[in-house]
């Protein structure tokens, strides 16, 4: 098949190298505009114009897809399918009508369950015992398409957003070309989602990683697993931001400290006093500085019992 791709960012990256390596034929990638990155504010490539142009293949980078310019243009090609990973921009009706078969997306949730940008850390947060990737035919709503195949996978206890990310980015390349093989052989089930099934993963932002020491520990826990590497959950520690990167629910007898105080230092780390049992804090940033297990931080910083964090 002739395939246009469109794709961003790294998540993206394993499919495209897929599908280039297969025997379809990969005859355009559209990505977002570069951006500046930096603190030289230099103009940088998106992870997937990298590797079309190291395989010589036409890059299109429209500020919007609906735009006549690049609408005309792809009018023009002779697409049998559009495969779409995390591009980033909501395709409009027009566009889905342009490839012989459609447009197929790679989208990494179990659906119809988190629909949306940020299924992966979603469902760590959440709580979710397996996650998954997901291929449907596309329509104009968001994630709301007829879903095609799913492959799962475990969350494992130590799970975060980084590594459910690494591990869901490398299932849709297979994925997909399984479900072209079925396409082709004319033997592709769509089904239906159900819409009393789904549920919606918001995207992330800086201030969803600002824990409240009145939740329980264990969802504590999962935030600061699912939102590492990014925007990673933190609090603050004399004036400054702390970031957490990993931690252990403990239980706690003593019952006299306040919520959100340190309730017990430890030589591995500090306990934190949550709604619900306490926190163990494993590994720590603070402002300035950089990542480091807890003990190392005690060493050159003074904590005392009593101590009240997120001030």
């Amino acid at each position: 098949m002739k395939i246009l791709f469109m794709g961003t960012p790294d998540f993206s990256v394993p499919t495209l190298e897929t599908l280039i390596k297969s025997n379809h034929e990969v005859i355009g990638v559209v990505t977002q505009p570069d951006k500046p990155k930096g603190r030289g504010k230099l103009m940088q490539y998106t992870p997937v114009k990298e590797v079309a142009l190291a395989n010589d293949i036409k890059v299109y980078q429209p500020k919007k897809v609906r735009e006549e310019p690049f609408m005309e243009e792809i009018a023009l090609m002779d697409i049998d399918l559009a495969v779409v990973v995390a591009f980033g921009q909501i395709l409009p009706e027009a566009f889905l009508k342009i490839p012989k078969f459609g447009c197929i997306n790679i989208h990494a949730s179990l659906l119809p369950k988190y629909r949306g940008a940020g299924p992966i850390q979603w469902a760590i947060i959440n709580g979710e015992k397996i996650s998954g990737v997901t291929t449907m035919y596309m329509d104009v709503g968001l994630d709301t398409g007829d879903m095609l195949l799913k492959e799962e996978v475990v969350i494992e206890e130590k799970e975060t957003g980084g590594s459910l990310h690494d591990k869901l980015s490398t299932i849709g390349g297979p994925l997909i070309i399984r479900t072209i093989a079925l396409l082709e052989s004319e033997t592709l089930t769509r089904k239906e989602q159900d819409k009393e099934a789904s549920s919606y993963a918001p995207m992330l932002n800086k201030q969803l990683g600002n824990i409240k020491w009145s939740k329980a520990a264990i969802e504590i826990e999962r935030l600061i697993r699912g939102l590492n590497p990014w925007p990673s959950a933190f609090t603050y520690f004399n004036g400054k931001l702390l970031k957490i990167w990993s931690a252990e629910v403990v239980e706690i007898n003593n019952k006299k400290y306040a919520i959100g105080s340190v309730c017990e230092v430890r030589a591995s780390g500090i306990v934190i006093k949550c709604g619900e049992d306490g926190l163990l804090l494993t590994s720590v940033q603070l402002q300035g500085k950089r990542r480091m297990a807890t003990g190392d931080f005690l060493r050159g910083n003074k904590i005392e019992v009593g101590q009240l964090l997120n001030l």
